[in-house]
């Protein structure tokens, strides 16, 4: 087991103790890189590291925690500061977060330059759930252009020229955020999924003149520390995840506005239906695996497809009788007082977890190198092996599974 000292040389400086700070915390400890956690008030660092300690803590004993190291090595790996230049002082990296209550802005955007050693040379701006405290804690963060525009600015006046500036905005477009750098080969989007430690998406956005060596350094960071990556190869508004995420609610909001669904049994539609397949492949493999490929399934559904999507209606408004039916129904099933809700996040995260865990056992397989399994039409037993550890058993008899003719989705 790789020692903690041999890990890293050097260590990361994350600014603010929030939610998404402590995550990346522990992502950068799992990954055997030293951490200083620093934020303006001394205890609410204090708190993070008892949070951070409980965290690891748990995540050791289901089985979860992430990286080679022991929990305690990790542990040992994260400290505090009450001193900024202290924080800062001899770090690789440092991790800077904005901070809101959820009043609005309570504290500055700060920033700083990342050095990561001769191979990475990074700078990452990103957006933090506030700081547990007095105000509670917000659920998302507003991201101000103009605000992102000035700290990106000051940060392009000292940066080198070998440095990665990265920012995780979740919406604004690459080609606003860095307009008129004069590092913009140097700058991309970096977009986590909250929360960051069990959901480990990162999308890369480039700005229209980033260099592809400055996607291919930051998605190597993001592959360190676990995390995967993902290319989007152009600049698009949502990027690709909201994109997807919005059409999903998009179609769910107007389901349930027609009468067509109950708030609760379109959640079971996801919940117990597209996600239960969603966490493993995506909706292009699916369609691959439905039929005899890809061009087989476009060419037996395309039709019905259209034909459906043409019955698509306007953009929800998201307000009204709508919003309010489906409040009622959402705080049926969970209240929307603070200790309700943060008991439903925990027990979400908990599942986050376990589905994490079940996916670490499951190694991707080049299927083209396998020869061809008996199909359900055969009548006979089969395993669908998906990967050296994890394996499902399934009765191919069952007459649930029908063939990719008759069932398209």
């Amino acid at each position: 087991m790789a020692s903690p000292e041999s890990s890293a040389a050097g260590g990361v400086a994350v600014i603010g103790s929030g939610l998404i700070g402590r995550s990346w915390a522990m992502l950068f400890a799992a990954g055997g890189i030293p951490v200083r956690l620093y934020d303006v008030d001394p205890r609410q660092v204090t708190g993070a590291l008892d949070n951070i300690r409980k965290e690891m803590t748990l995540l050791a004993q289901s089985g979860s925690l992430k990286g080679a190291l022991s929990a305690e090595e990790q542990l040992s790996l994260i400290g505090g500061c009450s001193d900024i230049r202290e924080a800062v002082e001899g770090a690789m990296h440092i991790q800077l977060f904005q901070v809101f209550s959820a009043g609005g802005l309570v504290q500055t955007i700060q920033f700083t330059v990342a050095k990561w050693n001769t191979v990475y040379k990074w700078v990452f701006v990103c957006p933090l759930l506030c700081s547990a405290g007095p105000w509670g804690m917000a659920e998302c963060v507003p991201e101000d252009l103009e605000l992102k525009q000035q700290l990106f600015a000051q940060l392009d006046g000292i940066m080198d020229d070998d440095v990665v500036l990265s920012s995780s905005s979740s919406c604004l477009l690459p080609s606003k955020l860095f307009a008129g750098l004069a590092h913009r080969k140097q700058c991309l989007v970096a977009h986590p999924v909250n929360p960051p430690y069990h959901v480990p998406l990162v999308e890369l956005v480039p700005h229209p003149e980033t260099a592809p060596a400055t996607v291919d350094r930051t998605h190597a960071l993001m592959r360190k520390i676990g995390q995967s990556p993902v290319r989007i190869m152009k600049e698009i508004d949502g990027f690709a995840l909201n994109r997807l995420q919005y059409a999903v609610i998009s179609e769910a909001w107007r389901l349930v506005e027609e009468g067509v669904v109950s708030p609760g049994d379109l959640d079971l539609v996801m919940s117990e239906g597209l996600g239960m397949r969603y966490a493993f492949i995506g909706p292009l493999e699916t369609m691959h695996l439905n039929a005899e490929g890809m061009l087989s399934y476009c060419d037996r559904y395309s039709e019905g497809m259209k034909r459906v999507l043409k019955t698509f209606g306007p953009i929800p408004e998201f307000s009204g009788a709508t919003a309010e039916k489906v409040h009622q129904a959402m705080c049926v099933k969970v209240p929307d007082d603070p200790a309700h809700l943060a008991a439903r996040r925990e027990w979400r995260d908990r599942c986050l977890m376990r589905l994490a865990k079940l996916k670490s056992q499951r190694k991707p397989t080049l299927w083209a190198s396998f020869p061809p399994a008996p199909g359900p039409r055969s009548g006979v037993s089969g395993r669908l092996c998906l990967g050296p550890t994890l394996a499902l058993t399934r009765d191919t008899r069952d007459p649930t599974h029908g063939s990719a003719g008759e069932r398209p989705f």
